[in-house]
Order: structure tokens, then C-alpha cells, then sequence
């Protein structure tokens, strides 16, 4: 793999396509082999805007406006951060061989609507998952639920990501909200929800699987050590690593994250979500980029998830050994407010063993993450408890 210099004829170039607080990481990480990153979002001034060479405000929905943007600025990679894509632009730029979409278009486009990567992964490799089924109409929701699926359940919009528009439902009375929250509050109305049985389980992990070529030139996948976490409404707000799990539980996650990466092809990071129950492992969805569970890697490994995912798009050698214990802790916004300030960081930091990462959003919500809390110690639990600590010391406010 040759890589050109930034801002030259020669440049190597990197098109992200949203960019959060992950997005900003893997600026910095490809950046590091002279990388030339252009980042795009929906509002200005997103955190990787902050970091990049250049940046640009599109609706990414737009096919044409995602096609004119790519012909502008001619990447030679093109990597999704978020769901809300017009897929088809970049199926269309694939096929025309213009640039390499990561991990491949279909792959966005599999992963980026909920009913593509479960039908994939339960209908066609026979992997379990939870009881599932697709509504067009609240009419088919609720029939879906009476005649096989139950209560409790979950409704998801098809298409979104951090919780948004998820509820769980734990009785008839609450299945009209649920149906009107899922269709008014995801990345996009795909016409279709889906509702998921509630599955009986110890603990959620998630797997990052690595697709990168080995000394050979060879497609390898790595795994690194599981990564436990604690979500509320769908969104993460604690995770750790390593999670501990049975031999089998283990060798069966991997088995599963195999097959559904290779399934999917490409090179690159993915987050392969999934639920344990003593030995036994259930698929729940897969990322094709790193994963906001993932970023407890910053402080566990020498290679954290954004340097894995610039490597492995770049043909280069990855290593997910695991250094040191450590967990992360959610910093929320608090607040709905623009231009924020933040206090107590003086006392986050004096935590023992502790980082804290600020993500520099313009505007915070009451539910929006600003940062997160990062520590390492030599148990888990210990490392849980400073990155708790951490991120509760950390306070958002308006400026007055």
C-alpha cells in the first residue's frame, strides 16, 4: 500500500461520511499515516469537522448531493460513520470502480437497515436471534406481537442508531406509542418497523472483529477480547473490557462474528453485538466501523478500534491484544443547551488511572453524549468504578 501526502497531487484521500465522536477518532488515526481526511455531516461543526483537512454540511440522504460531493473531492475511500445513507449512490460509485467504499456497498447497505442484516444472518446463515418480524402498518405490528412475538417486546425503526426511536413494550396499551415513536424517530422512515421478542440473557457483549491482510497478503479476521456493556433505552452508557465468558460462550461468539463479517466481505472494524446466556450466544446486529461500546479500547489495547479499522483499510498489520483492564463511562449532556462549558474536569482527571475524552458537539441534550469517562485498573470492576466516578465529576452547563 502506497499513501500519498496530504493536501498534495499525491494525496491519499478519506471521504467519512458522518462525523461524531467516532468519526473524529479515525480522523486522527488515518491522519497518523499521512492520510488526507475530508469530513462530512449533517450540521457544522461536528467533532470530526474539528479535526479534519476539510469538511462539508450535506443532506447524506441525498443521493445526488452525495454524488456531487464525491466527484468534488474524488477519495480514494469512502467510509459510512452513521446509517442515515443514500446506500445507492454509493452502490452506484462501486460499480463504476471510482473508489473503495468500506467494507464494500453492500455491506453498508445490508447493515444500515435493520431488515437486510437480520434476514442475512436468521434467514440465510441460520444464526439464532431473537423471535423477529417486519410491520408496514401498526394493524401488522400488532398482530405480529398477539400471534407469536409477545410481551415484553421491543420495536425498533428499521433504520436508526443510539436508541432512536426504540421503546420496549410491555403491554397492548403501549403499542400505538411505540409504533408512532419508531416511525417519527429514526435515521429515516423506511415505511417499516421491526419488533423483536425480549430475549432471556446474562450479558451483552461486543465482539470487535477485525478483517485485515495478513504478512501474506491473506484476508485474516482477529477478534478482540470481548467488550460488556450497559445500555439504557438502546444507547450505551458503561462498557468494559475484558468481559468475562465461558470458553463456549467465546469460541461461539467468534464462530458467529466470522461468519457474519465474512459473509459481508471487505476490510475493516466491525462490531459484531451480541447476547450470552451461559453457553449459549444469539446474534443481535452488527456495525460495519467501529462501535461507541468500542471506544473503552482507547486505554485497554495498544491498537484501539479506530487505529484496527485505519489499518486494516490501509492493508496494514493490526494487533487486538488486550494491555490492561479498563472501562468506560458516558458523560450526557444534561442540559439542552448551545455552547456549553464544563466543570469538574480537574477532579475527573485526579481520579487515579483515568482519561476523559470531550467530544466538542456545538449543542448538548439531556441525553446526548458530550464525552466519556476512561480508566484502566488491574480488575474490571475496579476500572468500572473509576470511569463512574470519572465521568460524574464531569458537569455541563449553559453559560449564563
Amino acid at each position: 500500500m502506497k499513501i500519498g501526502t496530504a493536501l498534495t497531487d499525491n494525496a491519499t484521500k478519506a471521504l467519512l461520511l458522518g462525523s461524531g465522536e467516532l468519526g473524529k477518532e479515525l480522523t486522527i488515526s488515518l491522519q497518523r499515516y499521512g492520510v488526507e481526511v475530508i469530513a462530512v455531516d449533517r450540521y457544522q461543526d461536528a467533532p470530526a469537522h474539528q479535526v479534519a483537512h476539510r469538511s462539508h454540511v450535506i443532506d447524506m440522504t441525498d443521493t445526488e448531493a452525495v454524488k456531487k460531493l464525491i466527484a468534488l473531492e474524488r477519495p480514494n475511500f469512502i467510509i459510512p460513520e452513521i446509517e442515515a445513507i443514500a446506500t445507492q449512490a454509493l452502490a452506484d460509485i462501486e460499480a463504476e470502480g471510482q473508489c473503495t467504499v468500506v467494507p464494500n456497498a453492500r455491506a453498508i447497505q445490508l447493515t444500515m437497515n435493520r431488515e437486510g442484516i437480520r434476514t442475512l444472518v436468521a434467514e440465510q446463515l441460520k444464526i439464532p436471534t431473537s423471535k423477529y418480524s417486519f410491520a408496514q402498518s401498526f394493524e401488522e405490528l400488532q398482530a405480529a406481537v398477539e400471534n407469536g412475538i409477545g410481551y415484553p417486546c421491543f420495536i425498533k425503526p428499521t433504520m436508526s442508531s443510539s436508541g432512536k426511536g426504540q421503546s420496549m413494550v410491555k403491554s397492548s396499551g403501549q403499542l400505538k406509542q411505540a409504533w408512532e415513536y419508531a416511525k417519527t424517530s429514526g435515521r429515516v422512515d423506511t415505511g417499516k418497523v421491526i419488533v423483536e421478542a425480549r430475549i432471556d440473557f446474562d450479558f451483552e457483549i461486543t465482539l470487535l472483529t477485525v478483517r485485515a491482510l495478513n504478512e501474506n497478503g491473506e484476508v485474516q479476521t482477529y477478534f478482540c477480547d470481548p467488550i460488556g456493556h450497559i445500555q439504557e433505552s438502546g444507547d450505551y452508557r458503561e462498557s468494559w473490557q475484558p468481559q468475562v465468558m465461558s470458553a463456549v460462550s467465546l469460541k461461539l461468539s467468534q464462530d458467529i462474528a466470522f461468519k457474519v463479517t465474512n459473509e459481508i466481505g471487505g476490510l475493516g472494524l466491525f462490531g459484531v453485538e451480541l447476547f450470552i446466556k451461559g453457553d449459549y450466544v444469539w446474534f443481535s446486529e452488527v456495525s460495519p466501523r467501529p462501535h461507541d461500546t468500542g471506544m473503552v479500547t482507547m486505554v485497554t489495547q495498544s491498537q484501539n478500534e479506530f487505529e484496527l479499522h485505519a489499518r486494516a483499510i490501509l492493508g496494514l498489520p493490526v494487533n487486538t491484544g488486550l494491555q490492561a483492564p479498563g472501562a468506560s463511562a458516558v458523560i450526557l449532556g444534561g442540559i439542552n443547551a448551545k455552547g456549553v462549558v464544563y466543570e469538574g474536569l480537574d477532579q475527573a482527571l485526579a481520579v487515579p488511572d483515568s482519561q476523559v475524552r470531550l467530544f466538542g458537539k456545538p449543542e448538548a441534550f439531556l441525553k446526548r453524549r458530550m464525552g466519556v469517562a476512561l480508566a484502566t485498573a488491574e480488575s474490571v470492576l475496579e476500572a468500572r468504578n473509576k470511569a463512574v466516578k470519572a465521568a460524574s465529576l464531569v458537569v455541563v452547563k449553559q453559560v449564563v
